[in-house]
């Protein structure tokens, strides 16, 4: 099983590991939450919100730049908010044509767009904190317990648990494709081209093998999913995932809980 093409969890031994999972999920979650409530312009928040989670970073001994670098992907999808800048009233900055219009430019505008790239860039870069500090059945059991409705993360786990099945079925379709795909050498003849898969194929070729290859991982991951399924129960599952972490609140994990959450809402009077 080819664990590693969704698992981003990191094995370290940083304190944030060690902190319980549950309160890791109730940071983040009130962190973004607090990204979201602040207003448009509040910079100074904003950078002492990033200051936090720097030092996140630092306590999880994966670098002060492991969540920068990751969180850069996520900033093409704020853009979804760029209407703002023409949206906005405010006092109009510029002016330009477009399809028959006239776009305005409002420094209102450019101010709540500029705070929304903000709000996600920082909210991104707390979840993939998370997800690289916590194993995934520990989130799970930490949604349990934060009495998360028992359907969602029934779904999220099993979810989780078939995209590896899906992806290692995946794999084995294209390395059985590539173990079939003879090729000729050179010497053969000068008149052959050195793979069969250079020669020139239509679009309908390349369809009916691409939906034959669809349909053969429907039907391998269908088949698979059941036997698995089958096996799960035989070793006595039902409907819980079972790890041998304790999940129990130390006096430990209550101080750093409590510490955090006042330094959030301190975020929220400075923003203010």
């Amino acid at each position: 099983m080819h664990a590693n093409l969704f698992d981003r969890y990191h094995h370290t031994e940083g304190p944030l590991h060690r902190l319980e999972a549950r309160v890791k999920v109730v940071l983040t979650v009130a962190f973004i939450v607090s990204n979201a409530l602040l207003p448009d312009g509040a910079w100074t928040a904003f950078g002492l919100g990033w200051l936090l989670v720097l030092a996140a970073n630092a306590l999880s001994l994966l670098g002060l730049g492991f969540t920068l670098k990751r969180s850069l992907i996520a900033l093409p999808f704020a853009l979804a908010a760029i209407s703002s800048i023409f949206s906005t009233p405010g006092n109009p900055l510029s002016s330009f044509p477009f399809l028959g219009m006239e776009l305005i430019v409002t420094d209102a505008g450019l101010l709540r767009f500029a705070s929304i790239l903000v709000r996600s860039w920082l909210s991104v870069q707390a979840a993939i904190l998370l997800v690289a500090v916590t194993t995934f059945p520990d989130l799970i059991h930490a949604l349990e317990h934060l009495r998360a409705p028992k359907i969602i993360t029934t779904v999220i786990a099993f979810l989780y648990r078939y995209l590896f099945v899906l992806s290692d079925e995946v794999i084995r379709l294209l390395r059985a494709r590539q173990a079939r795909s003879a090729t000729l050498p050179p010497s053969v003849s000068p008149h052959f081209p050195r793979k069969w898969g250079e020669r020139k194929r239509g679009v309908v070729w390349r369809a009916k093998v691409a939906g034959n290859m669809v349909g053969q991982l429907f039907l391998r991951s269908y088949e698979r999913s059941d036997r698995i399924y089958n096996a799960m129960l035989a070793r006595g599952y039902q409907g819980q995932i079972r790890t041998l972490h304790p999940h129990t609140l130390t006096r430990r994990d209550w101080t750093i809980g409590a510490l955090t959450v006042l330094l959030i809402l301190s975020l929220q009077l400075i923003g203010r």
